[in-house]
């Protein structure tokens, strides 16, 4: 009974290391994040996106980048792009984009593994996006397309919006004085919408750490076996494990690690990364926009995507020759903590989100109302892009 409460101790030990270690990335990713929302409309991208050409897809890839990294909000401004009429490569490249190549992602990769991982995630993120763009094009199945466009849905939950202040241009929109109060707004719903997610994720991955064997990770993993049968294997196994444990958005980050430290390949990792876009929740979210088949075709895509991705990674890293040798010591790792780096970020991006987090409590978002991205009134709510509320997002 002793060693469970000890395990337990270190388990939520382990749990504060890693919000410690990645609580100033998360406040500076995500006031990124909201000023860019705050700056470009999601109804003026809807513009750009009809075509799938190559220009289309970095667009929609740099918006990506640009906007939450929360997978349920990216699947639901995903879902308002393309059925305002984005094509179907467009809406994939901006979903891949905004789980893989935000900023916040890599600084914790980097901070919590080091920089191979931040490296992969976000070179791997433009290999998937072009995969993805092959496999589209060769498997493009038209009827699906357009049933999909057109499916009924019975949504749940609660829907939010970012929203973008007036102004014909970027500039003009920096010098609104209502600016502050969107990015305040935009980042106070960035944290209701992840705050679970990454609880879950710390709390998870301090569990597993404190009570899993290594000797299990290193079986589930093959370990001693050869790097031909290894290698995809744990590329494969990364995304059924994401599938089956839930985790998304960056609360995998942390699980990554301790998966790593368990013996889990260099790609291994990767593609449990990308692979938050199809856990269990998520494919039945894509079965509410755009119905079942479309849901079935999008997830495979996705998986063959990612494992295609993360296997071309992991060889050219190894023929570069930097993957990371050995493990990471997480729970050393987490487990200390001094007046270093770290602890002056915190205080001084810990200070930015009360100031943004209080603005938003006297400037709350008004859902009452119908608004355009754009902050204007055309007459067309169609340029709505909600950002769907479900699980706590």
């Amino acid at each position: 009974m002793h060693d469970i409460w000890t395990k337990t101790g270190m388990a939520l030990l382990m749990a504060l290391g890693m919000a410690w270690k990645t609580g100033w990335s998360l406040v500076l990713g995500f006031t990124i994040s909201s000023v860019m929302q705050s700056l470009v409309p999601s109804s003026k991208m809807k513009d750009y996106l009809g075509k799938g050409t190559a220009k289309e897809i970095v667009l929609a890839s740099a918006a990506g980048a640009a906007s939450s990294s929360c997978s349920y909000a990216s699947a639901a401004i995903m879902r308002t792009l393309f059925k305002k009429g984005a094509a179907l490569v467009n809406a994939l490249a901006f979903l891949f984009a905004s789980t893989n190549l935000v900023i916040e992602l890599g600084v914790i990769l980097l901070l919590l593994m080091g920089w191979q991982f931040m490296l992969g995630e976000w070179i791997g993120g433009v290999v998937l996006i072009t995969i993805m763009a092959v496999l589209v094009k060769l498997t493009y199945p038209k009827k699906l397309v357009e049933e999909a466009r057109n499916h009924e849905e019975r949504s749940k939950g609660h829907e939010h919006m970012s929203m973008a202040v007036e102004g014909d241009t970027w500039r003009d929109r920096v010098r609104n004085p209502k600016m502050k109060v969107s990015v305040a707004q935009n980042f106070a719903m960035e944290w209701s919408m992840l705050w679970k997610d990454m609880l879950a994720g710390f709390v998870i991955a301090g569990f597993l750490a404190a009570f899993v064997p290594d000797s299990f990770w290193k079986a589930l993993f093959l370990t001693d076996a050869s790097e031909w049968i290894k290698v995809p294997v744990n590329a494969v196994l990364g995304p059924v494990i994401a599938v089956l444990t839930f985790v998304c958005s960056i609360g995998n980050v942390p699980f990554a690690a301790i998966l790593f430290s368990g013996g889990i390949s260099f790609g291994g990792v990767l593609a449990f990364l990308y692979a938050d876009l199809i856990i269990l929740p998520l494919i039945n979210t894509y079965r509410r926009y755009f119905g079942w088949k479309f849901a079935a075709y999008m997830a495979g895509i996705l998986f063959v995507t990612m494992v295609a991705a993360a296997l071309i990674m992991d060889v050219a890293f190894s023929l570069l020759g930097i993957i990371p040798e050995g493990t990471i010591d997480i729970r050393n790792r987490l487990t200390e903590f001094s007046l270093d780096y770290t602890f002056w970020l915190n205080i001084l991006f810990g200070a930015l989100a009360v100031w943004l987090f209080r603005l938003n409590h006297k400037h709350p978002m008004d859902h009452s109302h119908n608004h355009d991205h754009d902050g204007h009134d055309h007459g067309a709510h169609d340029h709505h892009a909600h950002m769907h509320h479900q699980h706590g997002h």
